[in-house]
């Protein structure tokens, strides 16, 4: 057996040590990409979940980078009920408050399962129970209750994780207090599910007894989920989104997901000069730039069902300058790999901030996407049954001359605005990788009533156009980066991002 160094960094050590565990199998980026993923997404309660959405990008050497598309999408195929019940609207009082809606009515058609098995079987090496195995222990012996994920249950445990009785027993202490940072946690069913899906793959989980109790508990809740949305949900395979910046080729997410296009446009319309700090002129643009595309997506991108046009209209006035002009007036877990053989890979995924639903006996919380307020504007009339709903995610991979890397971000909203800032402060002001991570950031949160900046510390920022909001310390609503970079043929360096606990990996 052939081992395959690999350097990998995610959202925990229990996530990074599955990847080591993968890769001393001789498993490449994409299984051990995988393997932290999928830890990550079932150990992190309240933050990810399984039965949510996902994208992945994959760029091999003298290839094409490539993303799927594993993005959650509108219910309603086939003889299915029209849901009898409104969703319920929810006030989570976490970053600065955030409306959503909950229940069985707020679910969209999963993609993540579909995305990760498409990955594997495409551009993995090992069996895909083998890459499964670390995942099923971890849940079948417990985990390690995450600060992050305790922080935003604070939030959000009663609320919407008190729906469900096998759900809200595995997170919160029989007296109903939510269970303390550090302590076991084992989700009812879980490990059954996980290993039922490591022996049959996605088909049971679509198509089979997974799936069946999917649906009937949907649709007892009043939602429109059917045997046939899960049963023709198939992954998409598209050509990623390319923007050169300096010596370096980024490849994100493309449109219909929205994070990808903002991304790309952010990085042209900044621009690319080095600079030393932040100092109040390149805060000021940095702000600017939020703004514009902030505002340009709201205005053009959002409402809009295909937004391929819009989005390549986007990035040419980014390039041109005319976008800062004309235009400034949940909960997700990232993974990033890369082997010896440069093949890199990125995997963002996301189940909103939950629907607070448990099917019994499944132990998979679902996703609450067609109630993500600030990016499903329709909500549950979101489009046709079928139709992918927009995405923040932005999983990506760049190659320049001498080096390639895989970073991405969750982080809702934050997600493309932290991704900017650290690639600025990487490539632009030559900042290590792993001060480039830490580095202070700042978002600008646009809705109908005002324009604020949320600000880190260490960030000195006098803005007169915007009220500002400024955090005591750094904290995990600004996103949680993981970053793999291999340069000069060897150097392999990683580094996640101290707003979330964070694991990374190099070896065997």
């Amino acid at each position: 057996m052939t081992r395959n160094k690999v350097a990998v960094a995610t959202t925990s050590q229990l996530a990074a040590d599955a990847a080591a565990e993968v890769a001393e199998l001789g498993g490449n980026a994409v299984d051990c990409g995988i393997a932290a993923a999928m830890c990550s997404i079932n150990t992190q309660p309240g933050v990810c979940a399984l039965a949510g959405s996902a994208f992945v990008t994959i760029w091999r050497p003298g290839a094409d980078p490539l993303t799927i598309d594993g993005n959650v999408a509108v219910p309603g195929l086939g003889d299915t009920p029209i849901g009898t019940l409104l969703p319920e609207p929810v006030l989570i009082d976490y970053g600065g408050g955030i409306q959503t809606l909950v229940g069985a009515s707020s679910v969209a058609v999963p993609g993540t399962l579909a995305a990760l098995f498409l990955a594997s079987e495409r551009f993995g090496e090992l069996p895909w129970k083998t890459v499964l195995a670390p995942t099923i222990r971890a849940a079948r012996e417990g985990f390690p209750f995450p600060a992050a994920c305790h922080y935003f249950l604070n939030y959000a445990g009663d609320l919407i994780y008190g729906r469900s009785v096998e759900g809200h027993s595995a997170i919160h202490n029989h007296g109903g207090s939510l269970r303390e940072v550090g302590s076991t946690i084992m989700v009812p069913y879980l490990a059954d599910s996980l290993e039922a899906i490591a022996d049959q793959g996605q088909r049971i989980f679509y198509e089979g007894e997974i799936g069946q109790r999917i649906v009937e508990h949907i649709q007892a809740g009043g939602g429109r989920l059917s045997r046939e949305d899960l049963a023709s949900y198939e992954p998409e395979l598209r050509p990623s989104l390319l923007v050169d910046i300096g010596e370096w080729t980024i490849a994100t997410n493309p449109p219909p997901a929205i994070g990808g296009a903002n991304l790309a446009a952010m990085l042209l319309a900044f621009g690319t000069s080095r600079f030393d700090d932040w100092d109040d002129e390149h805060l000021r643009r940095l702000v600017r730039v939020q703004h514009a595309v902030m505002a340009y997506r709201k205005e053009r991108l959002d409402p809009e069902v295909d937004i391929a046009e819009p989005a390549r209209r986007m990035l040419e006035l980014a390039s041109s300058g005319e976008i800062l002009s004309r235009w400034a007036s949940a909960s997700t877990v990232h993974t990033s790999a890369i082997d010896k053989t440069n093949t890199a890979c990125a995997i963002t995924a996301s189940s909103g901030y939950g629907s607070g639903e448990m099917p019994p006996g499944t132990g998979l919380w679902l996703n609450n996407c067609l109630g993500e307020l600030e990016l499903n504007l329709e909500g549950l009339e979101a489009g046709p049954p079928g139709r992918r709903l927009p995405s923040n995610m932005a999983p990506s991979v760049a190659r320049s001359s001498d080096g390639v890397m895989a970073f991405g971000s969750p982080g809702a909203d934050r997600i493309t605005t932290a991704i900017h800032q650290f690639l600025v402060n990487f490539l632009q002001r030559g900042m290590s990788l792993d001060d480039a991570v830490a580095a202070p950031r700042l978002h600008l949160r646009v809705d109908d009533a005002h324009l604020d900046v949320a600000v880190e510390p260490g960030l000195d920022l006098h803005d007169e156009q915007h009220t500002v909001t400024r955090f005591e310390d750094i904290n995990m609503y600004f996103g949680g980066l993981a970053v793999a970079i291999e340069q000069a043929g060897s150097q392999f360096q990683v580094a996640a991002d101290p707003r979330r606990e964070g694991g990374t990996y190099i070896g065997p």
